[in-house]
């Protein structure tokens, strides 16, 4: 099962706690996300294997979009995974008249999973890595050299960010 492929150690227990109690008062949410990533986690799961990833990041568009292929935030992300414009483009997700393919599952879980390893590659770490992707590596990496230049240590949970980063990687570790 997919169990057997997690690999991304705890972050803070007490917010996994929190996010693990929300998700367990709302079985009917949890219902109708995995009733829609149905289609999808199979494709997934097999990328991410494929690629010796985490495989808790095939829970990944549950925290994104709900598995709502056609999820469009207010920065403009869209799709199961939430690429913003410039990211889908960075990432050669086409976004013309005709398509956009930040709602392609096979092409923007390819770029997903791309974009996810550079930025751990970046990051050197699973929790940094997935705050890059839900802040941007900018302000993560500003983050670490703000810690840095103080002599403070630069983990995912020492660092300044906002509630919604802080609250990601818990909210994926509840999932599991």
């Amino acid at each position: 099962g997919i169990t057997a492929g997690y690999q991304l150690p705890d972050a803070d227990s007490a917010s996994i706690d929190r996010e693990f109690r929300w998700y367990a008062n709302n079985p009917e949410y949890l219902d109708r996300v995995f009733g829609r990533a149905g289609p999808y986690l199979y494709h997934i799961v097999g990328e991410i294997e494929a690629r010796q990833m985490p495989l808790e990041l095939a829970l990944l568009p549950v925290v994104e979009s709900a598995f709502e292929p056609y999820a469009y935030s207010r920065a403009r992300a869209s799709g199961l995974w939430q690429f913003i414009p410039a990211t889908g483009k960075r990432y050669n997700l086409a976004q013309d008249w005709w398509q956009d393919q930040r709602r392609d599952i096979v092409a923007s879980t390819a770029a997903a999973l791309d974009y996810l390893q550079a930025i751990y590659e970046m990051n050197g770490d699973w929790h940094l890595a997935l705050a890059s992707y839900n802040w941007g590596e900018n302000a993560v990496k500003r983050a670490v050299e703000k810690n840095q230049a103080r002599g403070l240590p630069t983990d995912f949970s020492s660092l300044t960010m906002p509630a919604e980063t802080r609250n990601y990687v818990p909210k994926l570790q509840a999932l599991k």
